[in-house]
């Protein structure tokens, strides 16, 4: 197995990790902590997509970071308002 599986592999662990957690109620879709699972998740999962030329999949995994990028933001411009 080449290290780019094994970072794939992490990737899918840690955006299932956060949906289940999410789903489960242990933890928020509108916390830090879910937005972090989420883009370290589908930044592994560009790397492994890229490798492997599997570029829908990357295109998937780029909006899923921008999504979060923008929520992350947008928690943290709230938090510094207050």
């Amino acid at each position: 197995m080449l290290i780019v599986d094994i970072v794939g592999w992490f990737g899918s662990i840690l955006v299932v990790a956060a949906y289940a957690l999410n789903i489960y109620g242990k933890l928020s879709s509108a916390s830090t902590p879910y937005y972090v699972l989420n883009i370290a998740g589908s930044t592994a999962l560009i790397i492994n997509t890229l490798y492997h030329h599997a570029i829908p999949s990357m295109v998937v995994n780029v909006v899923w970071i921008g999504i979060a990028l923008v929520a992350l933001f947008k928690r943290a411009k709230k938090e510094i308002a207050n």
